[in-house]
């Protein structure tokens, strides 16, 4: 019996070192080296959330802005109404346009420019001229409606008339005359209802202004002999011809 008690104490014993030494284990969880795991531990278990708190903070936070469209960029404030800009920068101006002065009549030595009823009478003219032929006037002035003005007086044959005032008394020189008149520039002069084409245009303008060029024109036309008194005086006073835009050939005289 005292030996039953003797083994039920020391197992009790036994137990109760057991239970110290186990409860001696557990106290010892706060030690250095458990607090140093259990630091590992929760600093593997932050890197593992960092990650994802970094990536809820930045959703979190707002976005930046977008730019505005240059739309909605600031406008310079508008210049008061009737204000002109001033240019920037050194801009040449722009010349305000002379005036004008008068221009004389239009001179033309284009014989398309002429309307087709002034062209087919010069036409004739010149072609009957050229024959050599002064009778071969005559069917040229039966087709023009009236006879053309030859002097200050009505002359009633013209045929006649120029050669009694031809120098061969054939009227070659006559001829001549035509050719020379109507091969030189012309000019159109109107009354306010009618248009004149004129040959030569130097009989309509003062000769003592005539241009070189057109002092050769004027001794294409007229004689030396009477030129030099002309330009002294600034008249023209030979051989003159002139047809109404309807293709009436109205004068050929001095």
């Amino acid at each position: 019996m005292s030996r039953t008690i003797s083994i039920l104490a020391a197992f009790a014993a036994l137990v109760a070192g057991t239970l110290l030494i186990v409860h001696a284990y557990r106290g010892s969880g706060n030690s250095p080296s458990v607090a140093e795991a259990n630091g590992h531990e929760m600093e593997a278990h932050a890197g593992v959330n960092a990650p994802q708190e970094s990536a809820e903070n930045e959703a979190s936070k707002p976005q930046n802005a977008p730019a505005k469209p240059e739309s909605e960029a600031p406008k310079p404030a508008a210049k008061p109404e009737g204000e002109t800009p001033k240019p920037q920068g050194d801009v040449a101006k722009t010349p305000e346009p002379a005036s004008s002065a008068p221009s004389g009549p239009e001179v033309s030595y284009d014989f398309n420019r002429l309307p087709d009823e002034v062209r087919d009478t010069v036409q004739s003219i010149v072609v009957a001229a050229q024959s050599g032929n002064i009778d071969s006037m005559l069917p040229v002035l039966q087709e023009n409606e009236l006879p053309p003005m030859l002097a200050a007086t009505a002359v009633s044959d013209p045929i006649a008339f120029w050669k009694k005032a031809s120098a061969d008394g054939k009227g070659t020189d006559i001829l001549a005359a035509m050719v020379n008149v109507f091969s030189s520039g012309y000019l159109r002069k109107s009354d306010g209802k009618n248009m004149m084409f004129v040959w030569p245009y130097f009989a309509e303008m003062d000769l003592t202004k005539l241009t070189p060029a057109q002092e050769v024109d004027f001794y294409r036309v007229v004689p030396p002999s009477l030129g030099a008194d002309m330009k002294k005086s600034g008249k023209y006073t030979y051989y003159r011809a002139g047809i109404g835009s309807d293709g009436v050939w109205h004068y050929f005289m001095q």
